[in-house]
């Protein structure tokens, strides 16, 4: 691993996100660089390298309450997305995404007849294991927490019933143009309440956020607030459906099924992107 790889330079935002935890605010960007062994200089390399704003900037992002600031700064409410109509297949108003959704009964077989072809990628985010069908990207999750064996079968076990063929070269350009941010389709498999609440998540903006509360309000279930949370936890395509961007409505990060760390680095690193 080089330090031009996304996969360095999410390992140091980690890094820092415990140090920033463990000092608190008083910290200086010399402290934190030498905390973590390296020059400023090449803390601020590596950090306008993944995100494009300087470390002193960027701290600001890392900290434990910004997921708070952003609910109060871009709350996103999602009954005026869906209702221009973003609540069915076809592309964002302001994303690089399509999508489509696999009929209920094929969910209901478990993926029999499916072929869904996998490999391990470098990502802004750490390692990813992605999967994709033909219609699209269907699978990512990433490794750093649980690691390899034990995200391959979380993945696996959502769809027992498909064949698996490891193929990282027929999807690389698929992946390579999801997270470059360029045009990727995906393939939405699950049940019918839970690809609602996916659709939705589709509707929030990078850098902004939205609640669990306003999610269950815009797919017609207000009362839903933990089925809603349990669809947003169980949603297979990590970062590309932003599950990261829903909060609790008291600002509080919720849970995030890959790491509540990884949760706040995608928070900061959209929302710094955005500003810079």
């Amino acid at each position: 691993m080089t330090d031009q790889s996304p996969a360095y330079h999410y390992a140091v935002i980690a890094r820092a996100l415990k140090i920033i935890d463990a000092a608190g605010p008083g910290l200086t960007l010399e402290g934190l660089a030498g905390e973590m062994g390296m020059s400023p200089a090449h803390f601020q390399r590596t950090f306008s390298a993944w995100v494009g704003v300087s470390p002193k900037k960027y701290q600001q992002y890392l900290a434990i309450d910004h997921a708070r600031r952003l609910l109060a700064e871009r709350h996103t409410t999602l009954s005026a997305a869906l209702e221009v109509g973003l609540s069915g297949s076809g592309r964002l108003h302001d994303l690089f995404l399509t999508w489509e959704a696999m009929a209920p009964g094929d969910y209901a077989r478990g993926g029999a007849g499916l072929e869904i072809r996998w490999g391990w990628f470098d990502s802004p985010f750490g390692p990813a294991l992605v999967m994709a069908t033909d219609k699209g990207i269907c699978g990512i999750g990433f490794a750093d927490e649980v690691g390899a064996d034990a995200a391959m079968v979380d993945l696996v076990s959502r769809w027992p019933k498909a064949a698996y063929v490891e193929d990282p070269l027929a999807i690389r350009p698929m992946v390579d143009a999801a997270f470059g941010g360029r045009d990727t389709a995906l393939h939405l498999i699950g049940a019918p309440f839970q690809i609602k609440v996916w659709e939705a998540l589709l509707a929030i903006p990078s850098g902004h956020v939205t609640t669990y509360a306003d999610i269950a309000g815009a797919i017609g279930h207000p009362s839903a607030h933990r089925a809603v949370g349990t669809a947003v936890g169980r949603n297979p395509i990590s970062f590309l459906i932003p599950c990261h961007r829903a909060l609790r409505r008291d600002g509080g990060l919720g849970g995030y099924h890959w790491g509540l760390e990884r949760k706040r680095a995608m928070l900061a690193w959209e929302a710094a992107r955005i500003d810079g």
